[in-house]
C-alpha cells in the first residue's frame, strides 16, 4: 500500500497546494471525485483509497489504524514536500490527524491547515463494538447514519462485499487509542452537520486541544453525511479556509 493509496482525479502539476482527502469508514476515494471541478486550479486533490474496496478490492486490510497511517505516510511524503492540507471525514478525520503527526515525524513540515469533519477529537474517542455485530446489526448501523443507499445492500453478494470492508474499518477506528502527542501549530477547522446523531458542537470543539494555532468550528445543515447534499457549501467553506 504505497502509491496505490492515493488517487488524483484531475492532475494539476502547477498547483500551489496539494489537498489530501480521507474518506469515512466504509468509504472510498470516489466520494471525492466530484470535488476538483469546484476547486480552483491552484489546488490539486489527492484522495486516499483504503484497501479492500473499489479498485483495491483484493488488497489486505491493515492490522490496526497505526499500520494504515504508516503506509499512507509513505505514499503522501512526496506531496508534503510543498504546501499541503488535509481533509478527513468521520474515521478519515482521525486518520488525517494521525497522518499529520506521521508526516512531521518523517521530516515534513506541518500542513497549512487540517480540516476534520464529523468526528470527535482523538483524545475523546469513544471506541465501540459495532465491528463485532452480525451483518444485520452492521446493516442497521449504516442505515442509522444514512450514508449508504439502501438499494446497494439488496444484492446478497454486494452486501457481503461491502459489509466486509465496513466491518474492518469499524474495527480500525473502534480499537484506536490516541497517543500522547504534542499539539500541532497549524490551523484546524472542524466541520459537522447540525443533525449528526453522534456529534454535538460541544464535542466537535474538543479538536481545539490538538493545536496551538487557531481553530474554528463550522456547522452545516444535515446529519452525519451532511457533506453529500451540502457538497457545494462544504467545498466553498474549504476554499475559504485554504485561501
Amino acid at each position: 500500500m504505497t502509491e496505490s493509496s492515493l488517487r488524483c482525479f484531475v492532475p494539476r502539476p502547477g498547483a500551489a497546494l496539494r489537498l489530501i482527502c480521507l474518506p469515512h469508514g466504509g468509504g472510498g476515494a470516489s466520494m471525492y471525485a466530484p470535488w476538483p471541478e469546484r476547486l480552483p486550479p491552484e489546488i490539486e486533490l489527492h484522495a486516499v483509497q483504503y484497501p479492500g474496496r473499489e479498485d483495491r478490492l483484493g488488497d489486505p486490510f491493515p492490522e490496526n489504524l497505526g499500520a494504515l497511517v504508516d503506509t499512507l505516510a509513505d505514499a503522501a511524503m512526496p506531496l508534503a514536500h510543498g504546501r499541503y492540507a488535509l481533509f478527513g471525514h468521520s474515521m478519515g478525520a482521525t486518520v488525517a490527524y494521525e497522518l499529520v503527526h506521521a508526516l512531521v515525524a518523517r521530516g515534513a513540515p506541518e500542513p497549512v491547515r487540517l480540516v476534520v469533519s464529523g468526528r470527535e477529537a482523538p483524545h475523546d474517542e469513544r471506541g465501540g463494538q459495532v465491528h463485532r455485530l452480525d451483518d444485520d446489526g452492521l446493516h442497521k448501523e449504516l442505515m442509522r447514519l444514512g450514508g449508504t443507499t439502501p438499494e446497494v445492500l439488496e444484492s446478497r453478494g454486494l452486501r457481503a462485499m461491502i459489509l466486509k470492508y465496513v466491518r474492518e474499518d469499524y474495527r480500525l477506528i473502534e480499537t484506536y487509542r490516541a497517543r500522547d502527542l504534542p499539539p500541532l501549530g497549524c490551523p484546524v477547522s472542524v466541520f459537522l452537520g447540525d443533525a449528526d446523531p453522534d456529534l454535538t458542537v460541544a464535542e466537535a470543539s474538543g479538536w481545539r486541544r490538538v493545536t496551538q494555532g487557531p481553530a474554528e468550528v463550522r456547522v452545516f445543515r444535515g446529519g452525519h453525511f451532511y457533506l453529500v447534499p451540502q457538497r457545494h457549501a462544504v467545498i466553498a467553506a474549504l476554499r475559504r479556509a485554504l485561501a
